[in-house]
């Protein structure tokens, strides 16, 4: 299966999941188990939720994960500052970044939006250095979009 078609077969299970639930916080829940579930090589998914100038964990599946995260650092918070995708090859690389688990070698990050207003952020760590492409962030972000457009969300 290409990466496109994996990734619109894993957004059309999402939509299912999500189906006659609008709670923001239990289809986070669900959305991050379904990934953690389906992506191949992974260590790490789940969601961080925006508190004034901090991101704070939210719903994850994986190991236990930094509670706080200050817009602008790491690749989280890099994501919230600059309001743009991180596709991340290589994070020991990347200026600033937060090592919550050391065995993290690749990340991205997907901000999430309701109109203007960040909510917080998709984030996604492997173990495996280069292992995200341009074709799985474009997969996750209409993934994203999905639970957007699902849930009842805040702000």
């Amino acid at each position: 299966m290409s990466s496109g078609n994996f990734y619109d077969a894993l957004s059309e299970q999402l939509s299912g999941l999500l189906s006659g639930e609008r709670d923001w916080l239990a289809n986070t829940a669900n959305a991050g188990a379904l990934l953690f579930m389906e992506l191949a090589d992974i260590n790490w998914a789940g969601f961080y939720f925006l508190h004034g100038e901090e991101l704070r964990l939210g719903p994850f599946q994986g190991k236990p994960a930094c509670t706080r995260i200050p817009v602008g650092q790491g690749v989280c918070g890099t994501a919230v500052a600059t309001a743009e995708s991180q596709l991340v090859e290589d994070v020991h690389a990347f200026p600033g970044h937060i090592a919550c688990d050391a065995v993290s070698a690749s990340e991205v990050v997907i901000p999430l939006y309701n109109g203007d207003h960040c909510l917080g952020v998709l984030d996604i760590d492997s173990p495996t250095v280069g292992r995200f492409t341009g074709d799985d962030l474009a997969g996750l972000q209409q993934f994203a979009r999905v639970l957007l457009e699902h849930s009842d969300l805040p702000g």
